[in-house]
């Protein structure tokens, strides 16, 4: 009797038992299965036929036969925890079912199974690594700050939460650092790169010093990095607090300025900084960030190192350079580009030696558009390569044409500027020869004009200017004694010709002060070999003292205006070509 209630009990626990129980021959036949694994199981029966196990389990454990067959001992584990997945998730027939099963080789006749339904620690660990790839679609990888995608998400919620609150405010920083190129360009990325870090630490300490001051519940402010040289502090703030906004964004700028230690060297750097608050703003989350960015801009056009509020105005100037770029473009392939060109003369003999040339922009609807005007917006677009070929390319065109007929009376020379830009394009000297090439222009012919910023960059920029020497052409330093020069580093400057700003012309009729600096500037230019060129000449004055202190050239409305190419090629075929100092030519 005994005996007869163990087996009893027995069946009646794995009856019951919440774990499938199955026992099968080596072979996989199932000699014994309970009624869970029979449940568990029958999703993958074909006709929902349990006779063999491994049969059963073919799709989702293809190789189970050959894996109990590889453990022959008695007590060996033929798999521990093995996953099966049912179904797949979205399946017709419910959620997804995950199995796991376990199997030992019982003893030399015998293998025995035991299936759980794992659906749920399997949904959970899913869950647990989609929340950690979320997590790591949120961080930047450099800096372990927060990335773009966690900056949008705080302003969506900042945005909604203002619709409700009306004493809610916020406070969006976007930090940008300033020329951060060159140290990339003369330090390496490397080096770059442990800036950022550094930049990074700088702006979360910020956010740290702010969450000090913030009352209990408020959000602790964000300090986050959109990608490349570009960060964010994000501030939730009550109404009227704007004051304190603009004193974080100064501090901000303070810090980021001080210098970084990087391993032996130091590393000046310095940020701008666009700020913009929640009140009177609307949209979304990524036009908020470009208001940011257009007051952030507006800094690095003042000089960078500052900060700069965001106002609407700033948004109808973007839409006007916006409009601005499109018919620059137009203009570039509708042939709306012309060339003016002013004469430059021996201020000895008064003979016509040089013409600079000046781009304009005949507006289908605004007229004359001056440089001014365009050439940042062509800077900023990409569009100074194109414009700059053009320029070059018709004024050695042009200079042909006057040589060819001409002759002597041609100008010796002809100037064009070089912008930023253009310097910085690692082709310039190739362009520069092909136009030269192209037009048969004699390189000795062609002037290259930069400014005094240009001139005094680093020793990669001046190595560029060298190579654009090496052509065979002249450069000049335009507007010498504005920039960041002295007299005493003239010689340090790849250039051949100083072309002295006006505003040391203008006054030298009353100014003995400045006759001596521009007597001090002729002496020095001559001793290196250097010509000068005396600009914005409107008297006949100026240039008879011009020419007493030895100037070697000038240029100004004394002598003509910019005129365009065929008025210019009268004017040089009359009386153009000599001009007295004593008579002043009529403006044209």
């Amino acid at each position: 009797m005994a005996e007869a209630a163990a087996d009893e009990a027995l069946v009646q626990f794995l009856y019951r038992a919440p774990i499938g129980l199955i026992q099968t021959t080596l072979d996989g036949t199932i000699i014994l299965i309970n009624p869970m694994s029979a449940q568990l199981l029958m999703p993958l029966a074909v006709d929902g036929a349990l006779d063999n196990l491994f049969e059963v389990l073919k799709t989702v454990a293809p190789g189970l036969r050959n894996l109990a067959n590889a453990n022959a001992q008695p007590g060996d584990i033929v798999c521990d925890a093995l996953p099966l997945q049912v179904r797949q998730l979205g399946a017709t027939r419910g959620e997804p079912l995950f199995l796991g099963l376990h199997m030992m080789r019982l003893d030399d006749t015998t293998l025995m199974a035991c299936v759980t339904d794992i659906s749920v620690v399997v949904q959970r660990e899913q869950q647990r690594l989609q929340a950690l790839l979320h997590g790591q679609k949120r961080v930047d990888a450099l800096t372990s700050l927060p990335n773009r995608t966690a900056v949008l998400e705080r302003i969506h919620r900042a945005l909604s939460r203002a619709q409700e609150e009306p004493a809610y405010d916020f406070a969006l920083m976007l930090v940008n650092a300033d020329r951060f190129e060159r140290i990339n360009v003369t330090l390496g990325h490397a080096t770059g790169d442990e800036v950022l870090c550094l930049m990074g630490r700088r702006v979360s300490a910020a956010a740290h010093e702010l969450g000090a001051s913030l009352s209990s519940g408020t959000p602790s402010p964000l300090a986050a990095r959109l990608g490349a040289d570009e960060f964010v502090l994000f501030l939730d703030m009550l109404e009227g607090s704007v004051l304190a906004a603009v004193g974080a964004a100064d501090r901000l700028v303070s810090m980021l300025q001080e210098p970084y230690a990087i391993g032996e060297q130091t590393v000046h750097l310095s940020a701008s900084v666009g700020l913009v608050t929640g009140k009177g703003c609307s949209g979304n989350a990524e036009g908020l960030l470009e208001l940011a960015s257009l007051a952030m801009r507006d800094a690095k056009r003042a000089g960078g190192a500052r900060r700069v509020v965001f106002e609407s105005e700033m948004m109808d100037r973007a839409r006007q350079l916006g409009d601005l770029e499109l018919g620059l473009r137009t203009a570039l392939s509708g042939g709306q580009l012309c060339t003016e060109y002013q004469p430059i003369v021996a201020l000895a003999d008064g003979s016509v030696v040089g013409m600079e040339a000046l781009v304009r922009w005949r507006h289908p609807q605004r007229g004359m558009v001056m440089p001014a005007e365009f050439i940042a917006v062509a800077e900023a677009t990409g569009l100074i390569r194109e414009l700059g070929d053009w320029i070059i390319n018709d004024t050695c065109r042009q200079l042909v044409v006057w040589r060819a007929l001409l002759g002597d009376r041609a100008p010796r020379t002809v100037s064009v500027n070089l912008s930023r830009a253009q310097l910085a394009d690692r082709k310039i000297v190739e362009r520069v020869a092909n136009a030269l090439e192209a037009s048969g222009l004699p390189a000795a012919c062609l002037q290259l004009e930069i400014t005094e910023s240009l001139a005094a960059q680093d020793t990669a920029v001046q190595a560029r200017l060298s190579e654009l020497r090496g052509l065979g052409l002249t450069l000049a330093l335009d507007d010498f004694g504005t920039g960041y020069s002295s007299l005493s580093s003239l010689h340090e400057l790849p250039v051949d010709v100083i072309k002295i700003d006006r505003s040391f012309v203008t006054p030298i009729e009353a100014s003995a002060h400045h006759r001596v600096l521009i007597e001090a500037i002729v002496h020095i230019a001559r001793s290196l070999g250097m010509v000068t060129v005396a600009e914005g000449i409107e008297t006949a004055g100026q240039a008879a003292l011009l020419r007493t202190l030895g100037c070697d050239k000038g240029q100004g409305y004394f002598y003509a205006r910019p005129m365009a190419a065929d008025r210019a090629t009268s004017w040089l075929h009359g009386d153009g070509a000599t001009i007295s100092n004593h008579v002043a030519v009529p403006a044209i």
